[in-house]
């Protein structure tokens, strides 16, 4: 599967429902580039490090989390450069690590028919902590180009981070408008919390975890449903 193009620095590797695998952006600085998500196994990585070389794009220096979920941070161990979350998504990250260990693999493929076709084969399921934490906001320039990380209520988890970059007037939302798993109900309160952090942000395009871009207002929009 080829990259798609945002804007001139940006780009992404599209998301596929079978295999549940989300959208992993991609931000091109003058000096490094940066990662949104690690995926969902270490074939996710792959393919996605493929694609970016097909296009001459060098390879990740750091990889930013938009929250803990399996299948936007298992691929960490095979990724290139550092990996960074938020402290609350490091906490989940080895919680469910100590869970694996004394519950085993099939815990984990019991959890959804996605997570068993992609670790198909006896894949090996590996989880590992970030390299870097912070907590509330993390800011980066990659060169000439600033990326704004920072933690946000949402009704998908209670480690949601957003990312922002500025100049482009891209943000990327990982799972935040979505419902809590496994019932994918909303809280309305979160709903419309969320909602105002995204009309506050100043940007064109949104990029949720699992669907096609859209602008701002769709995507608030789509928070607010039930």
């Amino acid at each position: 599967m080829p990259l798609a193009r945002l804007t001139e620095r940006i780009w992404y590797y599209p998301f596929e429902e079978e295999r549940d695998r989300p959208n992993l952006g991609y931000v091109r600085g003058d000096r490094w580039s940066l990662a949104v998500d690690a995926g969902h196994s270490d074939a996710h990585v792959t393919e996605f490090y493929r694609a970016l070389e097909a296009e001459g794009l060098p390879l990740p220096a750091l990889t930013v989390l938009t929250h803990w979920h399996w299948d936007h941070t298992f691929g960490m161990h095979a990724v290139c450069g550092l990996c960074a979350a938020n402290t609350q998504t490091d906490f989940h990250l080895r919680d469910f690590r100590e869970r694996l260990s004394r519950e085993g693999r099939e815990m984990f493929l019991a959890m959804d028919p996605s997570i068993r076709l992609e670790y198909a084969g006896s894949r090996p399921v590996t989880v590992v902590p970030a390299d870097l934490t912070f907590t509330g906001e993390l800011l980066l320039d990659a060169g000439n180009c600033p990326v704004r990380v920072f933690q946000t209520e949402s009704p998908h988890t209670d480690d949601a981070s957003l990312v922002l970059v500025p100049g482009e007037r891209v943000l990327f939302l990982g799972d935040a408008d979505c419902g809590a798993f496994p019932t994918w109900e909303k809280d309305p309160a979160l709903s419309r919390k969320l909602a105002e952090t995204l009309g506050a942000t100043d940007t064109d395009i949104v990029l949720e975890g699992h669907w096609v871009p859209q602008s701002r207002q769709e995507a608030i929009n789509d928070i607010l449903e039930g």
